[in-house]
């Protein structure tokens, strides 16, 4: 399995550090959107580039959908960052996040669930090993 390289991992202590301060401030409870704002706030204020609702096509044979899917934040153009804001964590959640990383040929993801009481009972990295 490849595994991410140096710069792929700063990017993620980054991410992860910036997501406890959100969480740390506002706690559990509120909208996905509300999170993904103040993340990207606070990544861009880290020195982070950060694109929010990223739209990725997807390509089947001879068959593109140009809007295929969406990933909340893109950090760098390397990282792909799926948030949720749910009281459980659904096994689909880790899947979804493995077929974006997958079709966009990105080797590390964050799955952070915010609704959550202890911050890092939310957090998961996810490698891919299966890059196209």
């Amino acid at each position: 399995m490849e595994e991410p390289n140096g710069q792929e991992d700063r990017i993620a202590k980054i991410i992860v550090n910036a997501a406890f301060k959100v969480h740390n401030k506002l706690g559990p409870g509120l909208l996905e959107k509300i999170y993904e704002a103040c993340l990207a706030y606070e990544l861009e204020s880290a020195g982070c580039k950060v694109a929010r609702q990223v739209a990725f096509p997807v390509m089947y044979e001879d068959l593109v959908f140009e809007e295929g899917y969406r990933v909340d934040l893109l950090v760098e153009d390397s990282v792909i960052v799926e948030l949720k804001a749910a009281e459980k964590p659904h096994p689909v959640w880790q899947a979804q996040l493995l077929s974006y990383m997958k079709l966009a040929n990105k080797r590390l993801g964050l799955l952070i669930n915010f609704n959550t009481t202890l911050f890092k009972d939310g957090v998961q990295r996810l490698v891919n090993s299966r890059r196209l």
